[in-house]
Formats: C-alpha cells, sequence, structure tokens
C-alpha cells in the first residue's frame, strides 16, 4: 500500500480507500462485511469511509464493530452528514446546525469512537446558510469530535465559498468527494483545478463505474445474476447511466490495455484515477474478501502516456466531461 497526503494537511491516508456504501448493512450479511474489512486491514489499507445515510445509519454500525479492537489511532475513520437517516422526520436532514450536532454524536456511537478523521458535508444544502453550516463543522473539530472538514459533490463555487469561511473560522477543510472514473470526468475542468489551488484532495467514489469497468457487463447481453445491475436496493438505479449497449462496447476495448499493463480491468480502472495528482484516495468497496484483494494491487501502479492515451481512443465520446453535471446532479432541495 502506499499513502498520500489529504489536502494541504499532515494527515496521510491510504490511497486505496475502503468504502461501505451500498454493501454494509445492505447487500451483505455482516460476517462478510467483516470479512471484507479484515481482508483490507490486511493488505495495508488504513482508511475506512462510510455515512450515516449508508443502510439508514446500519453500515456505520457495522463498521464500527468490525474495527473494534484496532488501534485507533492506525486508522483514518471518514463519514458523512446530509441526507436523510432515522424517523427521517423534518430536521432529520440537511445541513443545519441541530442536524450536524445531533448527526456526529450518532455516527460516534455507532463507530465505537471518539473522533472522526474526517466529517463531510454529502451535498450541498440550499436550504440553510452557508455561514451556519460552516460554523456548526468548526465547531464539531473544536469538541474534538473531527480532525478536518470535507464535502461530497460540491461546485467549484460552493467549494470556494465554504474554504473561505472555513479559513477564517480556522478550521482545515481539505477534502472533496465526487465521483470520477475513466467514463465520468465532470470534476476535470472546474473541481480540480479549484481544489488544486485551495490544497484540497479528491477522494473518489465508483472509479469502477459501479463495475461496469471491470468488463463483466457485455453488449446485448443480460447483467450476470448477482451482479449490480440486478440488485432492485438501489444498485441498479446507480449505474443504469452506464448500461448503454454503445458504453459497454467501448468499456470492451479497455480489455488489450489493461493486458498490455499486466493489470486487471478493475485494477486498471482505479489506477487510472489514481494518476491525476490531486486524487488522494479511490474508494473501493466489497461484498467478498477477494475483492479487496484485486482492488489493493493497483496501489503505486503508474500508468505509461501511451497507455492514457489509448484509453481515450478507446472510450472516445462515452465519455462525459461537462463540467454542470456536479451542479445537475446536486439537490434542488433537502430531501424528507
Amino acid at each position: 500500500m502506499e499513502f498520500r497526503y489529504l489536502g494541504n494537511s499532515g494527515l496521510k491516508i491510504s490511497e486505496i480507500t475502503y468504502g461501505n456504501w451500498l454493501t454494509h448493512g445492505s447487500q451483505v450479511e455482516n460476517d462478510a462485511a467483516t470479512a471484507c474489512v479484515r481482508a483490507a486491514l490486511d493488505h495495508g489499507i488504513s482508511t475506512f469511509d462510510t455515512a450515516d445515510v449508508y443502510a439508514n445509519t446500519v453500515a456505520e454500525s457495522v463498521l464500527g464493530e468490525a474495527l473494534k479492537g484496532e488501534r485507533r489511532e492506525s486508522l483514518e475513520i471518514f463519514t458523512k452528514v446530509y441526507w436523510p437517516t432515522g424517523p427521517k422526520g423534518k430536521n432529520d436532514t440537511g445541513l443545519s446546525r441541530k442536524h450536524i450536532m445531533e448527526s456526529i454524536n450518532g455516527s460516534l456511537t455507532r463507530l465505537q469512537t471518539d473522533y472522526v478523521d474526517l466529517y463531510q458535508a454529502h451535498r450541498f444544502d440550499t436550504e440553510t446558510p452557508l455561514e451556519e453550516t460552516m460554523q456548526a463543522f468548526a465547531d464539531v473539530v473544536r469538541q474534538g469530535k473531527a480532525l478536518y472538514i470535507g464535502v461530497s459533490e460540491w461546485t467549484a463555487d460552493q467549494i470556494r465559498a465554504s474554504h473561505e469561511l472555513a479559513t477564517e473560522l480556522g478550521v482545515q477543510l481539505i477534502s472533496s468527494q465526487p465521483q470520477y472514473s475513466m467514463l465520468w470526468r465532470v470534476i476535470e475542468g472546474q473541481v480540480v483545478p479549484a481544489c488544486e489551488e485551495l490544497g484540497i484532495s479528491q477522494i473518489v467514489w465508483s472509479p469502477i463505474a459501479q463495475g461496469v469497468l471491470t468488463g463483466k457487463y457485455q453488449p446485448g447481453q443480460a447483467p450476470p445474476a448477482g451482479s449490480r445491475a440486478t440488485d432492485e436496493k438501489g444498485g441498479a438505479d446507480m449505474i443504469s447511466r452506464f448500461m448503454r449497449d454503445d458504453i459497454l462496447e467501448r468499456v470492451q476495448r479497455l480489455r488489450p490495455i489493461a493486458d498490455e499493463a499486466g493489470l486487471t480491468m478493475a485494477q486498471l480502472a482505479v489506477a487510472w484515477v489514481l494518476q491525476n495528482d490531486n486524487v488522494a484516495a479511490a474508494l473501493v468497496g466489497a461484498s467478498r474478501p477477494e475483492q479487496v484483494e484485486e482492488n489493493v494491487k493497483a496501489a503505486g501502479v503508474r500508468l505509461e502516456a501511451e497507455a492514457m492515451k489509448a484509453i481515450d481512443e478507446a472510450l472516445g465520446d462515452v465519455v462525459v466531461s461537462d463540467p454542470g453535471m456536479t451542479a445537475q446532479n446536486s439537490p434542488r432541495k433537502r430531501a424528507v
């Protein structure tokens, strides 16, 4: 495993970071989830990312139990706040001071820890003044419940405004957590340049495009049984944008590039996002321990310029690069 600094801070994290969205408390049983966490630890992953909304708080509890007994100082634990949780009452959502203060306490209880290394705003809240949100995050840091703060799927303008307030409040906003993959490059035009200027790193989710970049989905064929594309608990909805035959056909053109590099297609996809200097970590999930073992082999891989060019030529015009997609995918109002 290799480690990278997170933003303009002294915190190092594993460049392969384990995330438990759509798995813990949802797609896989607790014993299997724990086995995946143990595999991550065995292969040098020290950074774990979750959120209170995953499986409606259950994912945090599963992760906390799986990490119990580990030396806390050797781990970096990240979580997030924004989406509705619990009974989903009127204040069980968003980035109000009330919701942030109550949510951090709930997350710490479920994760069985006194603090998280990074507390992230899971989306931008259009219904709460940004000043209120950032003051609440600053107070969470001052109370010792989080060491650093970050955001997820915020636009470049939102990141700039929040970073300015964080600086005024004397706290460190050091990360952005967007979707990023060979197929989904919308952060490259605006978010990455802004973050490079401000000293903020990307922790990217879905580097394998929900599994599409593994090559297991074939054009003109039904998805394999048990795959994410058949998961009615949410996985199928998330992957649907990539399940067009023209995309799947282009993805198959990546196979000889992966073979030439001595990588699986999944490893090629993870290694590709890590070539971006602004990316501190690629988030990978797993439903089986062997998936963790495969993904960690992308750590430290450096792709040749010829391979990077070949990837662009293989995918061609199916790549989504419109920077406006970040704002388009953000909630217009709070989810309730």
